[in-house]
C-alpha cells in the first residue's frame, strides 16, 4: 500500500495543484468584478456571473477538501466528504455550471425559435433544471457510500455518471435545437464547445477515479491522478469562463482575445448602416410648432435634443427613441437582426429595474413583454407613443430656450448644408458669456478673444 503523503495528502503537487486552482479563482473573480469597475452602471446578466463563480468556486474547493489536498484531519461537520464530495462538488458545483449553459440553450430557443421571449424567469429555470441532481445527491447522501477517503462504492459509479451524462446530454438537445440558427454572434459555437469541454472533464474524472481505486498501492499514480484532477477541473472552469455569457455590447467575462472594434451601441453590433437620418430641416423649421416625432427624424435635431436630455438627467427616453428608429431600419425579412435588437431595447429600457427603464404604462410594458413575435414591425409603437407625450410636456418645452437648441441653431447658421453636430462644451461662462461680463473673467482669460 502506498503511505505518506500518496494517501493522506500534503503532497509538494498537492499545493503546486492548489496554488494553480487559486490562481484560476482569483483571476475569474478579476475578470468579473472589472467590467462594473471600469464601466460603471448596470450590465445585463449580472446573476449568470455570480451563479458561475460560486459553481467554480464549490468545483474546486469540493476536490480540495474531499480528496485532502492540504491534510487536513477529517471529522468537523464543515470538513464532511458528504457536504463536498457530493453537494459542493455535484448540484452546486459542476451541475451548477453545466446548468447555466442550458438556462442559455433555453433562453436562445425560445428567443430566436419561438421569437417570443422565455416563460420562465431565468432564475427559476436554473433552479428547476438543478432539482434532479438535488434529489440524486439526497438519495446519494443517505444511502452513504463513501468510504473514510471520501471514494464511493464500485457499484455507485455508473449512477454518478448517469446524473452527469444525462445534464450534457440535455445540454446536447437544447444545442441542436438551436443549430439552425444563424447567428450574428458566437453564441451556438459557446454552446458547442461547453459540450466539448464537459465531456472531456467527466471522462478524465473517470480516468482519474479509476486510478485512484485500482492503484491505491502505486504511489505515484494517487499523486499523479489527484494533482491532474484538480489542474483539469481548473481548465474547466477557466474555459467556461472564456465563452461569452452576456450581451455582444459587452463581453462581462471574456479570457480570450478582445476584439479591436468597440461597440457602443447595439446598432453597431448588428452593423446597422445610416445609423442618423440622411434627412434634413431648415434650421427655420426646428421650432416648437413642428411635430416632435419630425424633428427627431433629423439627426443635429435628434443628438441635440439627446445631449439635452441627458444634461437633465432624462435622457434614457430619447436613447429608446434612438435605439426604435434603429431597430425601424432594420428589414422585416431579417428576422435574426430584428430579434437581437428588439431583445436589447427590452432588456436596457423595458424590463422592470432595467438600465434606463423608461416610463411607460403597465399594460403596454406587459404587452411587450408578452409579444408573441420579437419581429413585429409595431412592437414598441404604443411606447414611443406614450414616451413623445412624456417629452411633449417636459423636456420639450424646456428645449427651445435652452442653450442646446441655441447652439444647435448656430452650427447650422454656419454652413449652407448644416455641419454635423459635434460634442461641445455648453457651459454658459465660456461660450455664451462675452468675456467683459463673465465673473470668471481671469479664470477663462486664455479661452478668450
Amino acid at each position: 500500500m502506498a503511505g505518506g503523503c500518496a494517501l493522506s495528502g500534503g503532497c509538494p503537487t498537492d499545493f503546486a495543484a492548489f496554488a494553480i486552482a487559486s490562481a484560476v479563482l482569483a483571476l475569474l473573480i478579476f475578470r468579473a468584478l472589472f467590467p462594473f469597475i471600469y464601466r460603471k452602471g448596470k450590465r445585463t446578466g449580472v446573476w449568470l456571473v455570480i451563479v458561475q463563480i460560486i459553481g467554480s468556486t464549490d468545483l474546486l474547493l469540493s476536490l480540495v477538501m474531499s480528496m485532502n489536498f492540504l491534510k487536513l484531519k477529517l471529522g468537523h461537520p464543515w470538513k464532511s466528504c458528504y457536504l463536498w464530495a457530493v453537494w459542493a462538488e455535484g448540484p452546486f458545483g459542476f451541475g451548477l455550471l453545466i446548468s447555466c449553459r442550458i438556462v442559455q440553450g433555453f433562453q436562445l430557443y425560445h428567443v430566436f425559435v419561438k421569437h417570443r421571449l422565455p416563460p420562465i424567469r431565468p432564475s427559476i429555470i436554473l433552479v428547476v433544471i438543478l432539482l434532479p441532481w438535488i434529489c440524486g445527491a439526497a438519495v446519494f447522501h443517505w444511502n452513504k457510500p463513501l468510504n473514510h477517503r471520501c471514494h464511493m462504492q464500485a457499484q455507485w459509479v455508473i449512477p454518478v455518471m448517469c446524473i452527469h451524462g444525462f445534464y450534457i446530454a440535455g445540454l446536447i438537445v437544447i444545442t441542436l435545437s438551436i443549430r439552425h440558427i444563424e447567428f450574428r454572434f458566437s453564441e451556438f459555437k459557446d454552446l458547442l464547445q461547453a459540450i466539448i469541454v464537459s465531456t472531456i472533464a467527466v471522462g478524465f474524472w473517470i480516468v482519474a477515479y479509476v486510478l485512484n481505486e485500482i492503484h491505491e498501492d502505486i504511489a505515484w499514480i494517487q499523486v499523479f491522478s489527484r494533482f491532474s484532477l484538480l489542474v483539469m477541473a481548473s481548465i474547466l472552469v477557466l474555459l467556461f469562463f472564456s465563452m461569452s455569457i452576456s450581451q455582444p455590447l459587452h463581453s462581462q467575462i471574456s479570457l480570450g482575445k478582445q476584439e479591436s472594434t468597440a461597440f457602443m451601441t447595439m446598432g453597431e453590433a448588428l452593423g446597422i448602416t445610416d445609423r442618423g437620418s440622411v434627412k434634413k430641416i431648415n434650421a427655420t423649421h426646428f421650432d416648437s410648432n413642428q411635430p416632435l416625432d419630425k424633428l427627431l427624424e433629423d439627426k443635429r435635431f435628434r443628438m441635440s435634443f439627446m445631449s439635452f436630455a441627458d444634461s437633465c438627467l432624462a435622457g434614457e427616453s430619447v436613447h429608446f427613441y434612438e435605439e426604435v428608429y434603429d431597430l425601424k431600419k432594420i428589414h422585416l425579412d431579417d428576422s435574426i437582426r430584428r430579434i437581437y435588437m428588439a431583445r436589447h431595447i427590452i432588456e436596457k429600457y423595458i424590463d422592470a429595474g432595467a438600465e434606463m427603464e423608461i416610463n411607460i404604462s403597465h399594460r403596454t410594458r406587459q404587452e411587450i413583454l408578452g409579444t408573441p413575435d420579437l419581429t413585429h414591425p409595431n412592437l414598441f409603437d404604443s411606447a414611443v407613443s406614450e414616451i413623445l407625450q412624456l417629452i411633449k410636456m417636459n423636456l420639450a418645452k424646456d428645449y427651445w430656450s435652452s442653450l442646446h437648441f441655441a447652439k444647435l441653431k448656430e452650427d447650422i447658421e454656419r454652413g449652407p448644408n448644416g455641419p454635423e453636430l459635434m460634442p461641445l462644451d455648453y457651459s454658459p461662462r465660456v461660450t455664451f458669456v462675452r468675456c467683459t461680463d463673465d465673473p470668471f473673467y481671469e479664470e477663462h482669460a486664455a479661452t478668450c478673444n
